[in-house]
C-alpha cells in the first residue's frame, strides 16, 4: 500500500446562502481519499460507517482505486452525521447537529494488507485515534501528515500535542495555528509549532491561499478567485488529500515537490467548493484538474522587477 488515509466517512446536511441539502455524503476520510485518487491509485482507507451508508458510494470509491478493506460497516448502527449552517461570509458557520453514532467508540483496525504503507494521512479525528493508527503500523511510513482542528485544542490539548510530536507534516488553518502556538504572527507560530515535532507546517488561509513552512523556507500559494462558492465543507480535507496524493504518487518529499503538491491540493479544493459535498469531485476529470492547476501557476508566475 502506497498511501493510507484515516478519517470519517459520514453524512452532512448543509445550509449556505446559496441553498441547503438533505443528508449527503461527506466526512474527512471521504474527501481526502477521493481527492488523493486523482494522483494515487494504490491507497487504502481506515474508517467506520453504519449500515445506512450507500453501497453505491463505496462502489464508486473502489472504482477510483480506494481500497476499503479497512472500512468497518457496523450492522444495525448509524453513520456519523453533522449538520451546519454557513454565514454570509462563508468563512464562519454554526454547527446545528452532531451525531457521533458509530464514531463514538471507533477502534481503528489496521488490516494486514495496509501494513508497510509508505505514506499516512491522518484526517481530522480524535488525537488518540490518530495516534493509535501510528502505533499499530509495523513500520513507520516515509511521511506522516496530520489534520486537526480547534475543537481538539479546546478539549484534548495534551493528547493532541502527543500526537503532533509523532508526525512530519501538520495541516491547520491560521486561527488554529495562533491558538496552538499562542503567537499572533504566523511566522512565529510556525516556529513554535515545528518545535513541537513536525518538520513541516501547512497553514490554510481559505480564500487567501496557503503557507508552507520548513526550516528557514516559506512558500505561499495563492487561492484562485472564484465566481461562485457554494459550499466550503470538505475544502480543507480535499486540499490535504490532493497534497498527500501528489506526494505519494511522485514519491518525493522534498520541499520543492511539496510546493507542487500544495498547488495540486489547492486546485482540487477550488473545485470542491463549487458544488455541495463531494458532487464536484465526482464530476471532474484529469484534464480539468490539469487545466485548473495551470491557472494556479499563472496566478503567481512573473519575472522579478528590475530597477530602472
Amino acid at each position: 500500500m502506497q498511501l493510507l488515509t484515516v478519517g470519517s466517512v459520514a453524512f452532512d446536511a448543509i445550509e449556505t446562502p446559496f441553498g441547503k441539502t438533505d443528508k449527503i455524503v461527506g466526512g474527512a476520510g471521504t474527501f481526502i481519499s477521493l481527492a488523493s485518487s486523482f494522483f494515487e491509485k494504490n491507497q487504502g482507507l481506515i474508517s467506520v460507517v453504519g449500515d445506512d451508508f450507500p453501497t453505491e458510494t463505496m462502489t464508486e470509491m473502489e472504482k477510483r482505486g480506494i481500497n476499503l478493506t479497512g472500512l468497518q460497516i457496523k450492522k444495525g448502527e448509524k453513520s456519523f452525521f453533522w449538520s451546519g449552517k454557513y454565514h454570509n461570509d462563508m468563512n464562519s458557520r454554526d454547527t446545528l447537529v452532531t451525531e457521533l453514532n458509530v464514531l463514538e467508540h471507533f477502534d481503528p483496525i489496521v488490516p494486514e494488507s495496509y501494513q508497510n504503507s509508505n505514506y499516512l494521512m491522518l484526517g481530522n479525528l480524535s488525537p488518540q485515534v490518530q495516534r493509535q493508527v501510528i502505533e499499530r503500523l509495523n513500520n513507520r511510513p516515509k511521511l506522516i501528515a496530520m489534520d486537526t482542528m480547534n475543537f481538539w485544542m479546546d478539549i484534548a490539548l495534551e493528547e493532541l500535542k502527543k500526537t503532533i510530536a509523532l508526525v512530519d507534516v501538520l495541516i491547520i488553518n491560521d486561527e488554529e495555528a495562533r491558538q496552538l502556538s499562542g503567537d499572533y504572527s504566523l511566522v512565529k507560530a510556525a516556529k513554535t509549532i515545528r518545535e513541537m515535532g513536525p518538520k513541516y507546517l501547512i497553514i490554510k488561509k481559505g480564500e487567501h491561499g496557503a503557507l508552507l513552512f520548513h526550516e528557514d523556507n516559506i512558500f505561499f500559494a495563492p487561492a484562485l478567485p472564484l465566481e461562485e462558492v457554494f459550499d466550503p465543507t470538505g475544502a480543507g480535507d480535499t486540499f490535504a488529500g490532493g497534497f498527500m496524493g501528489y506526494i505519494s504518487a511522485t514519491d518525493d518529499v522534498s520541499f520543492d515537490n511539496m510546493k507542487r503538491a500544495i498547488i495540486a491540493g489547492s486546485a482540487l479544493a477550488s473545485y470542491t467548493v463549487e458544488k455541495f459535498g463531494t458532487q464536484k469531485l465526482m464530476e471532474i476529470n484529469s484534464s480539468m484538474l490539469e487545466e485548473r492547476m495551470n491557472e494556479f501557476v499563472k496566478l503567481s508566475e512573473f519575472s522579478a522587477p528590475v530597477l530602472v
